[in-house]
Formats: C-alpha cells, sequence, structure tokens
C-alpha cells in the first residue's frame, strides 16, 4: 500500500499494542449544525496546489501529518510520487479557490490476498486558518463512502498518538485505536456498499464541480471587475493630467 501521509516506524517487540476504543461498523451519529461542504477530486494538474497547502502547515502540523517534520524539498517529492490513478486525493477550496483542506486515500499497490478484507489508508491535514469547522471529519466521512463503493472493507490509520484531532475522528466513526508508545493505529470495518451511498457519492461529487465552476466563475467576474476600476482610474487620472 502506498503511504499517505506518514513514515512507518517499527515497533519495539516488547511493547504490546492497547485497544483503546471498541469495534463498532460506522454507528450512525447525529452532528447539530450540519452543513454540506463540497469535496472535490483532485488530479495532477493540482500538484502545484497541492504542494502550496502541504509547505503552508507550520513544522508541527508538517510532524503530525507525515510522523516527522517534513521539509518543502521533502513535502515536493511526496507530491510529485502521488498516484492519482491508483489513490484517491480530495479538497475542499475556500472562495479564493485556495486548497484549505484535504485527504489522501492510499489503496493497495498489490492485489488482495484471497481471504484477506481489503485494506485503505487514510491521511489528512487542514490549514490552521479553516479549522474548527470539522473539515478533517467530513473529509474523512467522504473518503469512507469513495472506499465502500469500491469493495473496500476496512480503513487504516496510522497517526502519532499526540493526533487527538485525527484520533478522535476515528474513534467517532467507530475504529479500533491501539496505541503503542508515541505511535497509534486505527481500524475502521466499512459496511458494503449500497445504491444509497453510490447515488450518494455521484451527488457529492457533481455538487462539488458545480460548486467549483462558480467560485472560478465569481473570481474571473471579480478580477475583470478590478481591471476595469484600474483602467478607469488610469483615465480619470491621464483626463486630469490632460486639463491642467
Amino acid at each position: 500500500m502506498s503511504v499517505p501521509d506518514h513514515t512507518n516506524t517499527a515497533l519495539p517487540e516488547n511493547e504490546a499494542r492497547t485497544p483503546t476504543a471498541a469495534a463498532t461498523p460506522l454507528a450512525p451519529k447525529t452532528a447539530p449544525n450540519w452543513t454540506w461542504v463540497p469535496i472535490r477530486s483532485l488530479a495532477p494538474r493540482h500538484r502545484e496546489r497541492i504542494a502550496a497547502h502541504l509547505t503552508a502547515l507550520q513544522a508541527g502540523d508538517r510532524y503530525l501529518r507525515f510522523g516527522y517534520p517534513a521539509t518543502d524539498a521533502q513535502i515536493s517529492k511526496y507530491v510529485d510520487m502521488l498516484d492519482f490513478e491508483h489513490d484517491e486525493v480530495f479538497g475542499i477550496f475556500n472562495r479564493r479557490l485556495e486548497l484549505i483542506a484535504m485527504a489522501h486515500l492510499a489503496h493497495p499497490v498489490a492485489a488482495p490476498t484471497l481471504g484477506r478484507p481489503t485494506m485503505s489508508e487514510f491521511g489528512v491535514s487542514v490549514l490552521p486558518h479553516a479549522r474548527n469547522r470539522r473539515f478533517g471529519k467530513r473529509l474523512f466521512e467522504h473518503a469512507v463512502l469513495h472506499a465502500r463503493n469500491r469493495g473496500v472493507e476496512t480503513l487504516f490509520i496510522h497517526a502519532l498518538s499526540e493526533n487527538r484531532a485525527m484520533l478522535r475522528i476515528a474513534r467517532h466513526a467507530g475504529a479500533i485505536v491501539e496505541r503503542a508508545g508515541s505511535e497509534s493505529e486505527a481500524w475502521l470495518k466499512l459496511p458494503p456498499d449500497t445504491l444509497a451511498s453510490h447515488v450518494g457519492e455521484l451527488f457529492g461529487h457533481q455538487a462539488a464541480e458545480l460548486d467549483y465552476r462558480f467560485k472560478l466563475h465569481a473570481r474571473q467576474v471579480s478580477t475583470l471587475l478590478d481591471v476595469v476600476a484600474e483602467v478607469k482610474t488610469s483615465l480619470a487620472k491621464a483626463a486630469h493630467v490632460a486639463g491642467e
């Protein structure tokens, strides 16, 4: 499996794993003040924006995201190695079309062994100014839906134990979380896909694309108005000088 957001560190043989949450297959939760968030699938043409998003993370956030204090060069290499044909990368854009949150769903590299469940790995990051809006949770839910519809049976998360926000999302979804010192792993058993799950994903995809086009159009109109205003100002100054 390709690795979305961390470096795997071998665990000491004498360090036992301690389960910290019971398994529940995605029991429905009630989220107050729910609002729809457009989540868009990213493609190779978005590499530059992905790199800008990740390099905007501070040192501490990079440590939580990758499992080590990634440098700009290491982030650039990670972005260059993203396999959009095999894995899935999702993002949330603001009105200025800045990528403020993104997730990487890495699928197994090799074909699943007969009798063994398929498993995909999830990693996420949200810029500081866009936090406390449940974007990480929404990206996780989006990844769950996407994985279910592709026959994935288990979602896996590897995170530093101090990454409480990520582990809280996993626990809230019903994942089994095991801690081994400074690192934790979570496994979430996914329910099978349904007609409703496929319709939900299709609707979400189309709505997100439409939302992005609206934002793009609004930005183009805003840019055009700025240019017109600048031209008017220049003409007014020129007329004033000519009249002197």
